[in-house]
C-alpha cells in the first residue's frame, strides 16, 4: 500500500491541549496510521498555557502566515512540536488562543469562538498547503474544524497542493454543533450561496457541523451504533433529517486507546502492577484505594467507581438517586468528576453522609483516574448517548468491569453478560431509568459473588483488544475508497 500523506486538523491534540476525548483521539489515532506506513501531520491552535504545562517542548518555525479576520489583517506564526516521532503544527495567535480555557470559562464559551476557529481553519489549510508534499487527505474533526470542507472545495481550491486532497469529517459528539449568528457570515468572509438549509443555515444561524456534513467527501462518527442513533429524532439533535439526506457518506469507526500509556503491567502511579494470569497485584490496588478515599478497608466489598464529566448526558441523575440505597447495602462507590454544579453538590453531600463508603473528588487528576481504574470492581456509565465513550475501554484495560448502558459506543464495546455469558465483558441495561440503572448493577453484583464467573469476566475485559490496531485500518480502507472515487 502506497504511503498516504494525511493532514488531522483538530481544536485540541493530547498530550499538547486536551478537554476530552476528542483530543485523545487526535493524539493517538495518528500514531496508529504511521505506524501502518503513512505520513501524518496534526494541525492545532498554539495553547501557549496550555502546552507549557504539558512540558512539550515547541519550536518556531519562522512560518508566518497573513490572515484577514473580522475587519483586522492577522500576522500568524507558526510553530512545531514532535511527540513520539508524530509532528504538530501549532497556530499562533496569542490574543484568541492564550487563554485559561480552551473553549471558554468554567462552565461556558467564549463569545468570539466562531472568529477564533474560522482563523485558524483558514491558516491550518494554508499551513497544510506549505507541505513538502501534496496532500492526499485532510481529517477535521467536530463544529471548530467543520468549515474546512466548504472552504477547501471553494475559496482554497487554488493551492494545488491540497486541492485534490479528500476531506474525511468526523463528528465526535453530534450534540455541539457549533452555531452562531448570520452576521459573521461577511465578517469572516463565509461562502454566502452555501447559506440554505441544504447547507449550514440552521433556523436563520450558522451552524459550522451541518456545513462540514454537506462538503466533506466522507463523514464518519465514532461508533457504529453512534452513526445509526443519530439518524433517529431521539438522537439526532435536530439535524436527524439532514443527516440522513447524506447517509449514504456516514459510518461509524469505533476508538480506541493508546495501550502502552494504559497498561496496568507497566503504570507507575497504581499500588501494583498486574495483568491477565498475573492478577493479585488488583486486590492490592483496590485496598490502596479504599485507604486513600477513606472508605472500611475490605477486599469483599463490591467497589463501584465512576470518571466522567458530571452531565445529564452522562447520566448522573441516575447514579445519584441509587447511590444511598447501594451505600445502605454495603456497597461502595468513589467518584471522580466535575460539571453541574447540582451533581456536585449532591455528589459532596453523600460523601459527607456516607463517609465510609462514598467518596468524591470534584475535578480530574490524572494519578488519581489511573488509580479508580486500577482499584475498582466495577466501572458505572450510564450515559443517555455516548459517542463512543473511552473510560470504558480504560476500565476494561484494567480489568474493572462496565456497568453501562446499552448506546453508542458502550453498546459496540462491551459485551453484554445476559446475551452473551460466554464472551461478556460487562453488564448492559436500556432504560433511562434508575431502576433498570439499579437492576444492572445488582445483576453484576450477582456475578461478583461467584468469584470464578467474575473472575472470567474480568480477565476477558482484560485480554480484550482496545488498541487503534482495527480502527486505523478501517480508516486506511476509507482514505483509500475516498481517493479511488
Amino acid at each position: 500500500m502506497a504511503e498516504l500523506n494525511i493532514v488531522f486538523i483538530a481544536s485540541e491534540a493530547s498530550p499538547l491541549a486536551k478537554t476530552g476525548g476528542l483530543a485523545d483521539v487526535t493524539g493517538s489515532l495518528p500514531h496508529a496510521l504511521q505506524l501502518l506506513g503513512h505520513r501524518v501531520t496534526v494541525i492545532m491552535p498554539f495553547y501557549r498555557q496550555h502546552i507549557a504545562a504539558s512540558g512539550i517542548q515547541t519550536v518556531p518555525l519562522h512560518i508566518h502566515i497573513e490572515m484577514w479576520a473580522d475587519g483586522v489583517q492577522r500576522h500568524c506564526p507558526l510553530h512545531e512540536a514532535v511527540v513520539d516521532g508524530l509532528h504538530y503544527l501549532l497556530v499562533e495567535q496569542d490574543d484568541l488562543f492564550d487563554r485559561e480555557g480552551i473553549y471558554g470559562p468554567a462552565g461556558g464559551a467564549y463569545e468570539d469562538n466562531l472568529l477564533r476557529f474560522m482563523l485558524f481553519d483558514r491558516v491550518a489549510l494554508e499551513a497544510a498547503a506549505h507541505l513538502a508534499r501534496d496532500v492526499d487527505i485532510i481529517h477535521c474533526h467536530d463544529w471548530q474544524t467543520g468549515m474546512i470542507p466548504l472552504l477547501l472545495s471553494t475559496q482554497y481550491q487554488h493551492y494545488p497542493s491540497i486541492a485534490h486532497a479528500r476531506c474525511l469529517y468526523t463528528i465526535h459528539n453530534l450534540a455541539y454543533q457549533g452555531i452562531f449568528g448570520a452576521d459573521w457570515i461577511h465578517r469572516l468572509g463565509i461562502p454566502s450561496h452555501h447559506f440554505h438549509p441544504g447547507d449550514y443555515e440552521f433556523h436563520g444561524q450558522i451552524n459550522c457541523m451541518k456545513a462540514g456534513i454537506a462538503s466533506a467527501h466522507a463523514v464518519t462518527t465514532v461508533s457504529p451504533s453512534y452513526a445509526e442513533e443519530i439518524l433517529t429524532p431521539q438522537y439526532g439533535c435536530h439535524v436527524d433529517g439532514f443527516l440522513n439526506d447524506h447517509s449514504d457518506k456516514l459510518s461509524g469507526i469505533v476508538n480506541g486507546l493508546n495501550i502502552e500509556q494504559w497498561d496496568p503491567l507497566t503504570d507507575s502511579h497504581i499500588a501494583a502492577n498486574y495483568g491477565a494470569g498475573k492478577i493479585a497485584g488488583k486486590k492490592q490496588c483496590k485496598v490502596a484505594l479504599q485507604q486513600q478515599c477513606g472508605l472500611t478497608v475490605s477486599v469483599d466489598t463490591p467497589l463501584m467507581v465512576l470518571i466522567s464529566r458530571l452531565a445529564e448526558q452522562k447520566g448522573i441523575d441516575l447514579l445519584l438517586e441509587n447511590a444511598r440505597y447501594w451505600s445502605d447495602r454495603g456497597y461502595q462507590l468513589v467518584v471522580l468528576g466535575s460539571g453541574d454544579t447540582h451533581c456536585e453538590m449532591m455528589l459532596r453531600k453523600l460523601a459527607g453522609n456516607h463517609p465510609d463508603s462514598i467518596y468524591f473528588w470534584r475535578g480530574f487528576n490524572e494519578a488519581l483516574a489511573r488509580q479508580i481504574y486500577a482499584g475498582g470492581d466495577m466501572f458505572l456509565m450510564p450515559s443517555r448517548f455516548e459517542p463512543c465513550g473511552l473510560g470504558q475501554l480504560m476500565a476494561m484495560r484494567y480489568g474493572t468491569v462496565p456497568v453501562v448502558r446499552a448506546t453508542g459506543g458502550l453498546k459496540d464495546t462491551v459485551i453484554d453478560h445476559a446475551s452473551n455469558p460466554a464472551t461478556s465483558t460487562g453488564f448492559h441495561f436500556t432504560k433511562e431509568s434508575p431502576l433498570d440503572f439499579d437492576v444492572a448493577v445488582e445483576k453484576a453484583i450477582a456475578v461478583y459473588r461467584q468469584p470464578r464467573k467474575w473472575s472470567a469476566i474480568r480477565n476477558r475485559a482484560l485480554k480484550r483488544n482496545s488498541s487503534w490496531q482495527a480502527s486505523a485500518s478501517d480508516y486506511v480502507s476509507l482514505y483509500q475508497q475516498l481517493l479511488e472515487q
